[in-house]
């Protein structure tokens, strides 16, 4: 087994861990909070937010665009069989899983977080968190699915 072949395994399992993780939110766990009063709900994600920065999650994530990104240049410098497969998991994950992160979710989340009113802005809150929340949970799926065809 070659370096290229653990970090390409790692990446698919990381991969498939982190878009589990968020397909758990899109799938129930925001459906519980949704049930809540919007003033519960608001509070509840502003909970879930402050844990989730810490090191469970954030191994993860890190795991999640490190992996695939190191596996996708080591793929390409020893052009290993499958390693168009591994840069297309690696732009998957980088783009719809930390991007999307950043760029969507994360700012949601502090402008919950800031928010006077939680119960207000939970209810301009939810729809836009769940879409950007969707596409997270569809790109660790095909960057995962990118890393098994890889190998």
């Amino acid at each position: 087994m070659t370096a290229y072949d653990v970090l390409v395994a790692g990446a698919a399992v990381a991969t498939g861990l982190a878009g589990g993780v968020l397909y758990a939110f899109s799938a129930f766990v925001m459906a519980g909070l949704r049930r809540l009063t919007p003033e519960d709900g608001g509070a509840a994600m502003r909970a879930i937010n402050r844990d989730a920065l810490r090191p469970p999650l954030m191994v993860l994530l890190l795991a999640a665009v490190g992996l695939p990104v190191a596996g996708a240049v080591v793929g390409l410098v020893t052009s290993a069989p499958g390693a168009v497969w591994a840069v297309t998991g690696a732009v998957v994950a980088v783009v719809g899983i930390l991007g999307v992160t950043g760029f969507g979710n994360v700012p949601l989340n502090e402008r919950l977080e800031a928010a006077e009113d939680p119960g207000a802005e939970w209810q301009r809150f939810v729809g836009p968190w769940l879409r950007w929340n969707h596409v997270r949970t569809v790109a660790g799926a095909v960057a995962s699915l990118s890393f098994v065809v890889a190998v």
